[in-house]
C-alpha cells in the first residue's frame, strides 16, 4: 500500500513513538466507524492532555487527522459530516498496516527521530530539536552570528511593554470617539445577527473593524514625501539629517530629509518610535501607523500583539474571544484577517515573522504562509533550535510573575496557534491584491503592486439568458450592488464585483456623513474597471443603458470610458442614464472610472466616485440612492 504524505512524515519517527501514536490515531479512526451518529467521537478538543502532549508533539501525526477529513474549528478538531469516510478508513488501514509490520518486527528501529513538546517557534514541518522544558532549563547564549536577531527580540519584546501604560493608554483613549465606535459597532453586529442568526462574531469583532477604519481613514495619515514646509511643492528623499536631543527622546535615532529642489530647503521627518508622540504627529508609513495602532487596541482593553516582519513589514494581531483566535490587523491596508495578503498579493518572500505582546514572543510565520517547504529554505538568519531555546526563555522570563489560569489561558491558545500552523491555507478573495498605502512609485520599487491580472466578470445568469436582460444597480450609501436582473440578487461591498481597481479605496466620513471612493493618499491616480462578457452565453449587447456618478473639486478630474475591443467611448458622470449607441453588437466590454489631479495634500480627495450622504440610507427609496446603474438588454449573437 502506498503510504499517504502525512502516514510517510509519521513513519519517520522512532519505533516506540510510533506505535504509541499510532494507538491513538487509530482509536480516533475507530471510534467514528464504530459510531458514525455519535458526535463526540467526532471532535477532539486541542487542549486534551492526551492531544496536546502525546500527538500534537508526534512529527506527522496531526497531519494524519486533516489527512483523515478532520478540520480546525476553534479550539476543536471536527470530522464534517461531509467529510469521506472512506478517506478515513483508507488513512486509517495505512497506519493499521504500518502499526502491524512494526509490531511482528518487520520494521527496523529508528532512533533519530526526537519527540518534544510544542513551543512556540516550532515549524510545521520539521520535528522540534529541543523540549520546552529543556530550553528553560539550559539557556543558550546565543553566538555571534545571531546577536544581531537577538536584539531585535529583546527590543521589540520590551517596547510593547510602553502600550501597558495607564496613563498613554488614557491619553491614546482621548484621541478615539470611542462611544462612536462602539455604536457603529453594536449596530453592525446587530445587522450580522439578523441575516445570520447563527453568527458566532462578538462585539469586539466589529469594534476593531471599526478602529481600524477610523485610523486609516480619519487618524492617520501615510507619508512618503513630505511637501515642501515652504512652498508646499514636491520633495525627494536626500542623505538622512542629524538627530536632535529631543528626537532621540521620542525614539528617532533617523531623521529623513525630504528636500526640495525650488526652493533648496530640508524638510525634516524625525521616523519617532515612541506611541506617544506618534498620537501628536499622527503620521509616518508602516513602523508608526502599526506602532500606534497597536497602543489604540490595547487603550481600548483589546489584546493585541505586534507583529515584527524580517522582510520589513509591521502589523497588529487581535485576539477574538468569540472566535478564540488570533485575528492578522493591518492599520495601513485597513485591513482584517487576510493573513496570506503579503505572501499572495504582495508577492512577499516571507522568513521570519515574530508577534510580540506583553506576555509572550510567538513565532506566527506559519499563519502567514501557504508556502511553507519555501519559506523554510528561507529562515537561515539564526539556527531554529537557538531560536527556540531564546523564545522559551525570553517567554519564562516574562511570565514569572503571571497566575496559574493565565499560563494555562496562554498555552491553551498556543496549541490552537500551532495546530493552525500544521495546515496552509489556501488563499481568499482579500488576500490576492497588491498594497494600497504609499505611492504606486513606492509600492512598485518595494514589489508590492498586485500579483493579480484579473477580477470579478458580470456574465449572464440562466435567468439573465433566458429574460435577455442584464440590470445591476451599485447603492454607495448601502455599499451593496444589487443584481436587479437576477431576483435582485445583493452582494455586499464595492470592490467585489470590481475587474481591476489601483489606489483607490471607500472613504466614509464620519464627521460630515458623507461616503464615496477616492485615490488612496498620496496616489496622483487612481483607477477602477467593471467588465462584462457576453461571449461565453453566446449573446451580444442589443441596446445598452449607463448611469454614474461622479464628483471633483479645485482642478480634480474623472475619467469615465467605456472600452470594447479597439473602440472607446467617453461617457459623463452626471449622474443621469444616458444610452450608448456603440456598444451594440459588442459580447464584452469593460467600463472604466480614472480619477486624477487636485491640489496640495488633500488632491486624493478632489476627485470623487459615487458621493453620497448617509443620511439618505434611511430615506431614499432604491432606485433614488443608486450611485452607478447599467441596463443592458441581450440578444444571441
Amino acid at each position: 500500500m502506498a503510504l499517504s504524505p502525512a502516514v510517510t512524515t509519521l513513519c519517520e519517527n522512532a519505533n516506540e513513538v510510533f506505535l504509541d501514536v499510532a494507538k491513538l490515531l487509530l482509536t480516533y479512526a475507530d471510534n467514528i466507524l464504530r459510531y458514525p451518529n455519535e458526535e463526540k467521537y467526532r471532535s477532539i478538543r486541542i487542549g486534551n492532555p492526551t492531544f496536546s502532549t502525546k500527538l500534537l508533539p508526534i512529527k506527522g501525526a496531526v497531519e494524519c487527522l486533516f489527512e483523515m477529513g478532520f478540520e480546525e474549528a476553534e479550539t476543536h478538531l471536527v470530522f464534517p459530516r461531509s467529510a469521506s469516510v472512506e478517506q478515513l478508513k483508507l488513512i486509517r488501514d495505512s497506519i493499521a498496516a504500518e502499526s502491524d509490520q512494526r509490531l511482528r518486527g518487520e520494521q527496523p528501529v529508528q532512533t533519530t527521530a526526537q519527540v518534544v513538546a510544542p513551543s512556540a517557534s516550532a515549524s510545521p514541518s520539521s520535528s522540534v530539536p529541543e523540549s520546552s522544558a529543556a530550553a528553560s532549563s539550559q539557556p543558550v547564549t546565543p553566538p555571534s552570528s545571531h546577536m544581531s536577531f537577538f536584539l531585535t527580540l529583546q527590543s521589540n519584546f520590551q517596547h510593547v511593554m510602553l502600550y501597558e501604560n495607564p496613563e498613554l493608554q488614557q491619553k491614546a483613549r482621548s484621541h478615539i470617539p470611542h462611544q462612536q465606535l462602539s455604536y457603529a459597532a453594536e449596530h453592525k453586529l446587530k445587522e450580522a445577527k439578523e441575516a445570520d442568526p447563527e453568527c458566532k462574531l462578538g462585539i469586539e469583532d466589529f469594534l476593531v473593524l471599526e478602529l481600524l477604519r477610523w485610523f486609516k481613514q480619519d487618524f492617520f495619515s501615510w507619508v512618503d514625501c513630505l511637501p515642501c514646509s515652504q512652498c508646499k511643492g514636491p520633495t525627494h528623499n536626500a542623505l538622512p539629517l542629524s538627530a536632535t536631543p529631543d528626537d532621540i527622546r521620542w525614539g528617532a535615532q533617523r531623521v529623513e530629509n525630504h528636500y526640495c529642489q525650488n526652493c533648496q530647503l530640508s524638510t525634516r521627518f524625525p521616523r519617532y518610535n515612541n506611541p506617544e508622540k506618534l498620537l501628536e504627529t499622527r503620521r509616518g508609513r508602516c513602523g508608526e501607523w502599526a506602532n500606534c495602532f497597536t497602543l489604540c487596541c490595547r487603550a481600548l482593553g483589546l489584546e493585541a500583539r505586534y507583529i515584527w516582519d524580517s522582510t520589513d513589514h509591521v502589523w497588529t494581531e487581535i485576539y477574538s474571544m468569540s472566535q478564540r483566535r488570533w485575528l492578522h490587523c493591518d492599520s495601513c491596508e485597513n485591513g482584517c484577517d487576510n493573513p496570506l495578503l503579503y505572501e499572495v498579493g504582495w508577492g512577499k518572500k516571507l522568513a521570519y515573522v515574530l508577534a510580540f505582546s506583553k506576555d509572550q514572543v510567538v513565532d506566527v510565520t506559519w499563519r502567514y504562509s501557504c508556502k511553507h517547504p519555501e519559506v523554510l529554505t528561507r529562515r537561515t538568519k539564526v539556527q531554529e533550535a537557538w531560536l527556540l531555546h531564546t523564545i522559551t526563555g525570553l517567554n519564562v522570563s516574562r511570565q514569572q510573575s503571571l497566575s496559574p489560569d493565565r499560563k494555562k489561558e496562554l498555552t491553551e491558545r498556543l496549541l490552537v496557534e500551532l495546530v493552525e500552523f500544521i495546515s496552509p491555507k489556501k488563499p481568499k478573495a482579500g488576500e490576492l491584491g497588491g498594497r494600497n498605502s504609499g505611492s504606486l512609485a513606492w509600492r512598485m520599487a518595494r514589489g508590492e503592486t498586485s500579483k493579480q491580472k484579473q477580477g470579478y466578470v458580470f456574465t449572464p445568469t440562466e435567468k439573465e439568458k433566458s429574460d435577455r436582460l442584464l440590470h445591476v444597480r451599485y447603492s454607495a450609501t448601502k455599499d451593496q450592488y444589487c443584481r436587479v436582473s437576477n431576483n435582485s440578487e445583493v452582494i455586499q461591498s464595492w470592490d467585489q464585483c470590481v475587474w481591476s481597481k489601483e489606489s483607490v479605496f471607500r472613504k466614509v466620513e464620519q464627521d460630515w456623513q458623507m461616503v464615496y471612493i477616492a485615490r488612496t493618499e498620496g496616489s496622483p491616480v487612481g483607477k477602477v474597471c467593471w467588465k462584462f462578457d457576453f461571449s461565453p452565453a453566446g449573446m451580444k449587447i442589443k441596446s445598452f443603458s449607463i448611469m454614474a456618478s461622479s464628483q471633483t473639486f479645485h482642478s480634480g478630474k474623472v475619467c469615465w470610458l467605456l472600452e470594447a475591443g479597439q473602440s472607446t467611448t467617453e461617457f459623463s458622470g452626471d449622474g443621469k442614464m444616458q444610452s450608448v449607441q456603440s456598444l451594440s453588437g459588442s459580447s464584452e466590454f469593460i467600463v472604466v472610472a480614472g480619477l486624477s489631479g487636485g491640489e496640495e495634500e488633500t488632491s486624493w480627495q478632489h476627485s470623487q466616485l459615487f458621493r453620497r450622504s448617509l443620511k439618505e440610507k434611511e430615506t431614499e427609496t432604491e432606485t433614488e440612492e443608486s450611485s452607478f446603474e447599467i441596463l443592458i438588454h441581450l440578444e444571441d449573437a
